[in-house]
């Protein structure tokens, strides 16, 4: 697989520091149960890659010291780690919100059979990926049989509560384009995913969260592939709107990898850019455990251009909307 970070450290990116941490997001592991084509962690099921429990008794240690409000817990699929339960339910007991970035079609594998309860149990926040509304959309980008497994595993959620309004149970769905184009504005096609999963299949829902595709990791040696790469640098370059640069991620959140170690945000994390910090190659993050880095330079290459490109971008969906 070709990689993109030689070329993407070339482009000139705005200078941003960092606000006060808010989120911590963790990957535990890159093995998932789906190898899809947008994937910026180029997850599958060959990975080995997983989050030690020494190092969850870590993040919780840090949660705990720093009081951080937010867990985003990612992959991978991060259910897949036998410390994912452990860590969610442990960080629910310290009132943290807890949020899992679902695949849907993890909650039908054997073993996982109750996972569903679990999440409901604890009251953990699903973000879950939808790509489309449309099964051979789906299915193209995710794999054949994903899109039947992903609607069963949204039928299952509902059941319980997940994403009806009266019960607090958080389901967001999340969008990404099929290809080196960015995403439609999110609030036109909410509506869109709403009336066509509640009307064909019954389904409800809290938000849509629309993603850029990052031009890293598989995504990026697919465009490299194509002759694609620099066009849709331009594209994410043209589209930059100095506004979003307030409201992206990274000046709230950091990354954490399976190994413990800290970036500024998960793209960092998989082009393998380090938080910078005291002058060290790489932070750990019992490191940061007595000290703080709110006001310290956010490290920045060409990619950055994908959360900043027209409505913005973010683990959190569309910036403009998120600032509103």
């Amino acid at each position: 697989m070709r990689d993109t970070r030689p070329l993407l450290e070339q482009v000139a990116f705005p200078p941003i520091r960092r606000g006060r941490l808010e989120t911590l997001q963790v990957n535990v592991g890159y093995r998932c149960n789906q190898s899809c084509s947008h994937c910026h962690v180029n997850a599958g099921p060959d990975r080995s890659e997983e989050m030690s429990a020494e190092i969850v008794d870590v993040v919780l240690a840090f949660l705990e010291r720093k009081r951080i409000a937010t867990l985003d817990i990612t992959g991978g699929a991060p259910e897949l780690n036998p410390d994912f339960r452990r860590l969610a339910s442990s960080a629910r007991a310290m009132a943290v919100h807890v949020m899992d970035r679902c695949n849907l079609t993890v909650l039908e594998l054997p073993g996982q059979e109750d996972l569903a309860d679990f999440l409901a149990g604890e009251r953990v926040g699903i973000v879950a990926s939808m790509p489309c509304y449309l099964e051979h959309n789906v299915d193209r980008q995710r794999g054949t049989g994903v899109f039947e497994s992903s609607i069963r595993g949204l039928r299952r959620l509902n059941a319980l509560g997940y994403g009806h309004n009266q019960t607090g149970l958080v389901l967001d769905l999340v969008y990404n384009p099929q290809g080196p184009i960015l995403p439609p504005p999110q609030e036109a096609l909410e509506a869109d995913y709403k009336h066509v999963l509640s009307e064909r299949y019954g389904i409800v829902f809290n938000r849509l969260l629309t993603l850029a595709n990052m031009p890293i990791q598989r995504f990026g040696a697919i465009l490299i592939s194509k002759g694609e790469f620099e066009s849709y640098l331009d594209l994410l370059r043209h589209a930059h709107l100095d506004g979003n640069l307030e409201h992206v991620m990274c000046r709230s959140l950091i990354s954490v990898d399976w190994r413990g170690y800290v970036y500024d945000c998960d793209f960092n994390q998989m082009l393998d850019f380090p938080l910078q910090h005291e002058g060290r190659e790489r932070v750990h993050l019992s490191d940061l455990l007595e000290t703080e880095i709110e006001g310290q330079a956010i490290r920045v290459a060409g990619h950055c251009y994908g959360c900043t490109a027209g409505q913005g971008s973010s683990c959190g969906g569309a910036l403009t909307q998120t600032a509103q």
